[in-house]
């Protein structure tokens, strides 16, 4: 389980796609990001932009601006984004024991994370469902979690009690 956490730790979401990163992808399949390049290059047909796409100087400095250090220094090219379907070509391109090996792991992290999105849009729906067949249940619940509005109603509240002459 500790390699398909490494994994999710290097999926972005970088023009509403999740991808991975050719230096990360390079680190995992231990080969140098010159060499992995250079195999998506002789086989660019194999990956149409909706599989990879290279990003664009702004996306990769707010990339960088997002990790903790920047390791990766100085680039000369931008780095290449890779979508869950381009992940999975690179298997055919790098055609050796590791990258399969690391694509398989990969695989299962994206359905991992698919799955829990699945999840949550689940959860979303029942509360949305359960919200329309008892909206005064939903509305009271709503208003006990919501302190502030006690609060201020609390303030505007006459008190009760008797009077001091």
């Amino acid at each position: 389980m500790q390699k398909l956490e490494i994994i999710n730790n290097k999926i972005y979401v970088i023009r509403n796609q999740k991808v991975m990163l050719d230096f990360d992808l390079a680190l995992l399949y231990q080969i140098e990001t010159k060499r992995l390049k250079e195999a998506v290059r002789r086989n660019i047909e194999r990956f149409p932009e909706d599989f990879m796409f290279e990003l664009t100087k702004e996306e990769f400095d707010n990339l960088r601006s997002q990790f903790a250090t920047s390791s990766y220094g100085g680039t000369r090219y931008m780095p290449f984004a890779f979508t869950e379907q381009g992940v999975a070509m690179l298997s055919s391109v790098l055609n050796s024991k590791k990258a399969i090996e690391v694509n398989i792991a990969i695989m299962r992290t994206f359905v991992v994370l698919r799955n829990s999105i699945l999840s949550l849009e689940e959860i979303t729906n029942r509360v949305s469902e359960i919200e329309q067949q008892f909206p005064e249940i939903y509305k009271a619940l709503n208003y006990l979690m919501d302190t502030h509005q006690k609060n201020v109603e609390q303030k505007e509240r006459s008190k009760i009690g008797f009077k001091k002459k």
